[in-house]
């Protein structure tokens, strides 16, 4: 026997030599058998910016609203997992008139008093809280403190004194009755040196307290990192695993959530330790590009006792989440169609404070009539608008619309609005003659779609979203639809229009630089979603 060819066919099959390429020691090996025990996001949708408190075995959470009233939605769940939406933080036009630029917000709950603090960007603006005995309102209006920054963060220490910082990692005592500052500003931190750093939050855990800020910009270099201090006023010490969670690294590249960032901690009342934080569904390949906005979503994490967080194993999110949970606790979800007999539930909002007499909701009739005004669509003062946030990829939204208009500067329908671009399936007149068209606005540019003339009476309003495109289609016998034009979703993106929000789909009217003359009447509005997801295609 040749035992030098049998030396070398052992070494050939064994193990050691087979292994042609060294795993990637930060790619987890997918368990096919695992069985799924939530899917993030959590709370889909424009939701951004999370911030998450524990009061018992409930949990309440909070997001960034940015020009939409009534802003700062608050969250009710038992499990973390199943949010169902109680209300508002800025749900009174007089807490903050105009000039709505709502950034990121901390919720927190002190001696049977809930906290949120936050930043109005607006010129006129800046950092306030507002307080609530019930998450579900009144809250108060606002208590403005003198504090430079954006996103700040609200720590109550053991001695009860409480504390406040911002994106400039200045760190104040605060006089929680009055808002006044006691002492000086000191900063505490330069972060890990990230471009935009912002989002802090401090924790006391173990002796240490602990300083989580987001850093790298809220796109696909978003992350989050953490240092700690045993006095709060620093020297803070960098965690040499930073970033603790980020997808900007081969671990998290191909995954369908991008841009994670943005995080806040929650001890869950059996002791575990879980994450909120942000990120976005691509819809179109590469370059990714997302409508929905940045959206909460939940990751356990392994804290132990002096040690530094571990984030979900290896500081990744995933949309299919096999992980030990809470007993879990679901609402009961809402019906697809609503019919104008009650007031528009907690999802729909306004852009700005709106005019009350552009808006007429009839009970008893089942109908939803808005009056359009002078200001446009886009615009950045209140037009008639309402609409919700789209939390689906794949949906479908459909309004009937009773709008008889003679007035050829007069229009009503459909739009799809993200930072002041929009899309619409509208009717308006011309020479007294009623028709259809689709209208695309992307910053200056503007295309129409060729007119359909209508019959009389109702038209229903449809628009679909498949992923990489909007469908527009209408129909007046109820049933019967047809395609009127299809529109590229990457042109209503955050990277293309820009801003930190995501798509609504909503019902508007306007007058085009005048006062309407006609009503434009909703009989009902409809919207449904798919769970499918589209991987951004690495």
């Amino acid at each position: 026997m040749n035992y030098k060819l049998l030396i070398v066919l052992l070494l050939i099959t064994s193990p050691l030599f087979s292994q042609q390429v060294n795993p990637n020691p930060w790619v987890m090996q997918t368990d096919s058998n695992a069985q799924v025990t939530y899917t993030n996001p959590i709370i889909p949708g424009f939701y951004s910016d999370p911030s998450v408190c524990r009061v018992g075995k409930d949990y309440y959470l909070i997001t960034s609203t940015f020009e939409y009233f009534p802003g700062v939605p608050i969250f009710h769940s038992e499990d973390l997992i199943n949010w169902e939406q109680i209300g508002h933080v800025i749900h009174r036009k007089n807490q903050i008139p105009k000039d709505l630029n709502i950034f990121a917000a901390t919720l927190r709950h002190h001696d049977g008093v809930f906290y949120m603090i936050t930043t109005n960007a607006s010129a006129k603006g800046g950092n306030f809280y507002m307080t609530a005995t019930n998450p579900k309102g009144p809250w108060s209006d606002p208590i403005w403190i003198n504090v430079n920054g954006i996103d700040p963060d609200l720590f109550f220490d053991d001695d009860n004194r409480a504390y406040v910082i911002t994106s400039t990692f200045e760190l104040t005592e605060i006089n929680i009755i009055t808002g006044e500052l006691i002492g000086e500003k000191r900063k505490v931190w330069n972060s890990t040196g990230g471009r935009y750093p912002e989002a802090p939050h401090i924790y006391k855990k173990d002796g240490f307290y602990y300083l989580v800020a987001a850093e790298g910009g809220t796109e696909e270099a978003h992350s989050v990192t953490i240092a700690r201090s045993h006095n709060i006023w620093g020297p803070y010490i960098d965690n040499p695993s930073n970033p603790i969670a980020a997808h900007q690294h081969v671990a998290g590249m191909g995954k369908p959530i991008q841009g994670v960032g943005h995080a806040d901690f929650v001890l869950a009342h059996n002791n575990s330790w879980w994450m909120v934080l942000h990120g976005y569904r691509s819809v179109a390949g590469y370059p990714p590009h997302h409508t929905l906005g940045r959206e909460t979503c939940m990751v356990p994490v392994n804290w132990p006792k002096g040690a530094w967080p571990v984030v979900n194993g290896n500081g990744t999110v995933s949309e299919n989440m096999t992980v030990p949970t809470l007993p879990l606790h679901p609402f009961k979800p809402k019906p697809s169609r609503i019919n104008f007999k009650e007031e528009l539930g907690l999802e729909w909002n306004y852009v700005q404070p709106f005019e009350d007499m552009n808006f007429e909701l009839n009970k008893n009739k089942g109908t939803l009539t808005l009056i359009g005004s002078a200001n446009r669509i886009g615009e950045e003062s209140s037009p008639t608008f309402t609409g919700r946030r789209l939390t689906d990829i794949y949906f479908s939204a459909t309004t009937r619309l009773n709008f008889d208009t003679k007035n050829d500067n007069e229009e009503a329908g459909m739009t799809l609005l993200n930072n002041n671009s929009h899309f619409d399936i509208l009717v308006s007149s011309k020479n007294g003659k009623r028709y259809m068209v689709v209208k695309l606005q992307f910053g200056q540019t503007i295309y129409r779609s060729e007119e359909i003339a209508l019959d009389p009476g109702f038209v229903d309003l449809k628009i679909e979203g498949n992923g990489p495109e909007f469908i527009f289609s209408y129909s007046q016998d109820g049933q019967n639809f047809k395609m009127v034009e299809k529109a590229d979703a990457r042109f209503l993106s955050t990277e293309t229009v820009g801003g930190f929000t995501g798509v609504y789909v909503g019902l508007y009217a306007t007058g085009n630089g005048k006062k309407s003359q006609t009503d434009a009447t909703y009989e009902w509005f409809e919207y449904s979603g798919g769970v499918k997801y589209i991987n951004a295609g690495f």
